[in-house]
């Protein structure tokens, strides 16, 4: 495990956060609104992914991770569902040689299993072609579930003899990879994580917006930012504590 675990230590963090990690909620609520099928609203929503992935890259955040389908998603219409895969697929067969111009690696993370073979086998082709690139690490969740990770990580450790130390089962999480997220963005109002990393969210600050995710874009993301930026991470300690260490040491 990283040694900027929240409850271990006090993880870097500045103005700008590192790893940023959203919800992207209400595309449906966009369609309804315009008398539009279900599907326009992701395809819109879509293309506010592109623009918050651009803007992420050009602030200088390391790592964004998107909640694309969640593992109780499946209970959705089967054709919406189908539709929702099919974008998928489409978004990775157009889009990852996008990413890998623009330097950005790709992840994804979830119980891929279930998902059509041609499916795995552009996420193992975009993972591969975009391994070494040292920009903007995008992580899309798919058939992922906070509960699910943890299962899996236990699951990995099964053999493991002793006692089970944080630092060993967060090693074997699905975004093992990455420093935990500094802000959580939920879109469309509701205000809940809905199962999405549990682990990692422990000390992450949290925004919620009603604005639906197909008017998501650069300017949106400038105003989470800008709340961020304007909260204190005290990561169990007081704001005195915390004041103490932003001044300069005395010679």
């Amino acid at each position: 495990m990283s040694p900027e675990s929240s409850t271990r230590g006090i993880p870097a963090h500045g103005e700008v956060p590192r790893h940023i990690a959203i919800i992207m909620d209400g595309n449906g609520r966009w369609a309804r609104a315009r008398r539009l099928p279900r599907i326009a609203g992701h395809r819109r929503g879509a293309e506010a992914v592109r623009e918050t992935v651009r803007a992420c890259a050009e602030r200088g955040v390391g790592y964004l991770t998107l909640f694309a389908f969640s593992s109780e998603n499946w209970r959705r219409p089967a054709k919406e569902v189908a539709l929702l895969m099919q974008l998928f697929q489409t978004a990775l067969a157009n889009e990852v040689d996008k990413l890998h111009q623009n330097g950005v690696r790709l992840k994804v993370v979830g119980d891929t299993t279930r998902f059509d073979p041609k499916i795995q086998a552009l996420i193992a082709q975009g993972e591969r072609l975009t391994a070494d690139n040292k920009g903007l690490t995008l992580t899309i969740a798919a058939n992922y579930g906070g509960r699910w990770d943890i299962l899996q990580a236990v699951n990995r450790m099964k053999n493991a003899t002793g006692e089970i130390a944080e630092e060993t089962l967060a090693s074997h999480l699905a975004m093992s990879y990455a420093p935990e997220p500094d802000l959580f963005i939920r879109t469309g109002g509701e205000q809940r994580i809905s199962n999405f990393l549990l682990w990692q969210l422990a000390y992450c600050e949290l925004y919620f917006t009603e604005m639906l995710w197909p008017d998501f874009g650069a300017a949106a993301l400038d105003e989470a930012i800008a709340s961020y930026g304007r909260r204190e991470r005290r990561f169990g300690r007081t704001s005195e504590q915390v004041e103490a260490t932003k001044r300069p040491e005395v010679a």
